[in-house]
């Protein structure tokens, strides 16, 4: 028996939906490169140049020239570590109590719509302000945490946090940690509802306790929504510098500074778009070389899966 097939476009048909599709996307296209694209682009020329606002009659190629002296900085090694221990502390923290949070909202009690509220509410806000609150929260004369530790006598005499390059990167760490933690509830918390029930009921059948279900079950069920989360949560992170610009502007003495905030730093302070360039180049090998690990551990995920 003859069946019927469709008649297929004809090759002008074909070309003019090629050409209407392409005239759709030309104006996003045309807006991801001019303000995506040709600033890293542009950055990375001017990474080359001798590009200073104070003398912008100069701005010669002197080749690897501002890659030497950030580098012959102890400062940029000292951002570098310090990005290193805010990204490490920050995201256990925010995991570890992001995941108990996500396990407390997941059951149903008394007033859970208002304890979610609570949780939920720090993502609401900008970085900068949450910067701004916690160093009122933190200063030594007026502040919170210093009134809390005297009355529960702790401390005989206020403390000067943001004074100490110890305590200061102690105390930006617990606001990042307050503000992200959201993020990691709303993860977990969508990836435990995803569990199916048939799981609970045979867990509980052969025995398992609360615990032994969540280690043997549950978590091996989400491992790749955490693995995923985990991986994008340092991307964001390491390109976070809205508190520490807030609470210390990278002080005392420069201290504090992340990679990103020491960069801003050669813009803002020294006005020296070479360094900060190559500054922002480094923060970029270094950022590929962590989302080809990240794409890398997805494929992997998704090859689990099948």
């Amino acid at each position: 028996m003859r069946t019927e097939t469709a008649p297929r476009p004809s090759f002008v048909l074909r070309r003019n939906r090629g050409l209407f599709i392409t005239a759709c996307l030309a104006p996003a296209l045309l807006l991801v490169g001019l303000f995506t694209y040709y600033p890293m682009i542009r950055g990375g020329v001017i990474s080359f140049q001798n590009y200073t606002l104070f003398d912008l009659s100069n701005t010669d190629f002197i080749g690897w020239g501002n890659f030497e002296k950030v580098l012959a900085e102890p400062g940029f090694w000292t951002a570098l570590t310090n990005t290193g221990i805010w990204v490490l502390f920050s995201l256990t923290g925010q995991f570890v109590l992001g995941f108990a949070l996500a396990l407390l909202l997941q059951k149903a009690f008394r007033g859970r719509g208002l304890y979610q509220a609570l949780v939920f509410f720090p993502w609401a806000m900008s970085g900068f302000l949450i910067g701004l609150v916690w160093r009122w929260m933190f200063n030594a004369e007026f502040g919170v945490v210093n009134d809390l530790l005297l009355r529960l006598g702790v401390v005989d005499a206020p403390i000067a946090f943001l004074a100490s390059p110890g305590w200061a990167q102690t105390g930006q760490i617990i606001a990042n940690i307050w503000y992200g933690v959201t993020f990691f509830s709303i993860m977990i918390l969508a990836a435990l509802q995803s569990v199916p029930q048939e799981l609970h009921e045979a867990a509980r059948l052969d025995g398992a306790s609360y615990t032994q279900a969540l280690l043997r079950v549950v978590i091996p069920f989400i491992r790749p929504t955490l693995v995923l989360v985990v991986l994008l949560r340092v991307i964001w992170i390491l390109n976070f510098p809205d508190i520490i610009y807030a609470m210390t502007d990278g002080g005392p003495a420069g201290k504090t500074h992340i990679i990103t905030t020491y960069m801003i730093n050669k813009i803002i302070g020294a006005q020296d778009y070479g360094q900060a360039s190559a500054v922002g180049l480094i923060v970029l090998v270094l950022l590929f070389a962590f989302t080809v690990f990240y794409l890398a551990a997805t494929r992997l995920e998704k090859s689990r899966d099948f």
